[in-house]
């Protein structure tokens, strides 16, 4: 892992990929892109069709100027952006979701704010959630910071901007998006939080229930808090050679 020095924050779009995960969102895919492109022009953009049944795909093709990833079938959101990471051709990495409740007008800002810290996150500033929604996410976060230590007021929030060179910092799971900046924070990174726009879903439905994400949380907080206390973490200032 390199060492970090604070940089000027006047980034552009041109050294940013965007990675966006897509499972059966037909009717937001068009929107979704036009909007990531307009806000951000010169940016990679890499749309990953998480094995859709839908005409999700056919709607990514139309974009020339997109990559397109394409699963033969459903891994969840956390393949996804793992294999969008693994294949962005920038270090500087952006994640957000397809359902249209990011905004990517946010993206500048959070991307001026990585010239001052190692991992930038969103936090979503006025959430268009049911009341049970965000009283199950209010819970899920505390639960969560009190298990793994971080300090992610957020961690629903998708939009994120992250290095590609601490991907080997990660381990790929089922519902790593969770818990990925835990990971990285637990590994020394610096973490910056700021405030994000979020928007009512305008077409389809979520993929997931409160009492899905309640099981499986179980079992998640289990493992990586285990998995947290025991992981080995090299310190950013030692040098390696090789002979």
């Amino acid at each position: 892992m390199s060492t970090f020095t604070p940089t000027d924050n006047s980034r552009s779009s041109e050294c940013i990929s965007i990675i966006i995960p897509f499972y059966n969102e037909e009717e937001n895919v068009e929107t979704v892109l036009q909007e990531a492109r307009m806000t951000n022009p010169d940016a990679e953009i890499i749309a990953v069709n998480d094995g859709s049944r839908d005409a999700t795909e056919a709607l990514i093709k139309k974009f020339q100027d997109v990559r397109l990833i394409s699963f033969s079938k459903n891994l969840g959101q956390s393949a996804a952006l793992y294999a969008g990471l693994l294949n962005a051709s920038h270090d500087l990495c952006v994640l957000m979701d397809g359902d249209g409740q990011n905004d990517p007008a946010d993206i500048p800002m959070l991307i001026r704010e990585a010239g001052n810290y190692q991992i930038v996150c969103g936090y979503r500033r006025q959430r268009q959630d049911s009341w049970q929604v965000k009283v199950a996410s209010k819970i899920a976060n505390k639960t969560r910071r009190f298990f793994t230590g971080d300090s992610v007021r957020d961690a629903g929030c998708t939009l994120k901007v992250i290095r590609k060179e601490y991907l080997p910092l990660l381990i790929p799971f089922n519902e790593m998006q969770c818990y990925m900046i835990a990971m990285l924070e637990h590994a020394g990174l610096t973490l910056g939080q700021f405030p994000v726009n979020h928007r009512p879903r305008r077409f389809g439905s979520s993929n997931y229930t409160i009492l899905r994400r309640a099981w499986r949380g179980v079992w998640d907080l289990l493992g990586i808090s285990w998995l947290l206390r025991r992981q080995i973490c090299w310190p950013a200032s030692d040098t390696y050679s090789m002979k």
